[in-house]
């Protein structure tokens, strides 16, 4: 069943990201934002993307920190695996038993890794003019602003589609969802793992960056091969 687009408020990314391509201080910063985003009426099908996943030391940007990052750029036709990325990267907080249990990265993966600031420029130019991807927003958007904030003094932010969102429109907040529940029917997940597993995609060990970046990129062209249109613009499915 193909979904009709819900319209949602969102920041005008457009100029935001114009005006802070003017304002940024830092060279690197001031690229990223010139490089600007897909505008809002782009077909998703002509949208150059990146999925973008994150390992943390926790799930709260203000008291954790970033321990590696995976991206893979790609389209609604294929993934572009050679030029994908990922660097596990030296947190400012102390590794936490809990989190090495999720992400299997120890202090002796971190002992020799670079700092965040290391790898800015690189992250941010793998970024630059696509729409980001990724598997609920609340993690990689406030970690890498709180992070950058930290470190030059200005934060970094920008559009993403965020496939969780999507699952949430279609298997939460649907009439017929909402139906479900109402009967007393258990919402259904809308983890990454169990979102692939409605669309058929096969099983991926989860808690690793390139990993799950990947995962997020091939869920995002599943949902839109299942519930919309190739020219839905991509301003009706951002954040």
């Amino acid at each position: 069943m193909l979904t009709r687009p819900r319209r949602t408020q969102v920041p005008d990314w457009t100029s935001y990201l114009a005006s802070r391509a003017g304002a940024a201080r830092d060279r690197r910063l001031a690229r990223f934002f010139a490089a600007g985003a897909p505008a809002p009426e782009t077909p998703i099908a002509e949208a150059p993307m990146v999925a973008l996943d994150m390992e943390t030391t926790g799930l709260d940007a203000r008291r954790n920190s970033i321990v590696s990052i995976g991206l893979v750029p790609f389209t609604l036709e294929r993934s572009f695996l050679r030029e994908r990325r990922y660097w596990v990267v030296r947190p400012r907080r102390t590794l936490s038993a809990e989190s090495v249990t999720f992400h299997h990265i120890t202090h002796a993966d971190i002992a020799g890794a670079p700092e965040l600031d290391d790898i800015l420029e690189d992250l941010l130019d793998a970024l630059a003019g696509r729409l980001v991807v990724v598997h609920y927003r609340h993690i990689e958007r406030p970690f890498l602003d709180v992070a950058v904030k930290a470190r030059l003094g200005e934060g970094v932010m920008f559009p993403m589609i965020d496939t969780m969102s999507l699952e949430a429109r279609i298997h939460r907040q649907s009439l017929l969802a909402r139906f479900k529940r109402w009967i007393g029917r258990p919402p259904a997940s809308i983890r990454l793992y169990d979102s692939r597993a409605r669309y058929g995609l096969p099983p991926y060990q989860g808690h690793h960056a390139l990993t799950d970046a990947l995962a997020t990129a091939e869920l995002l062209q599943a949902q839109i091969a299942h519930h919309y249109l190739p020219d839905t613009p991509v301003g009706a499915l951002w954040s």
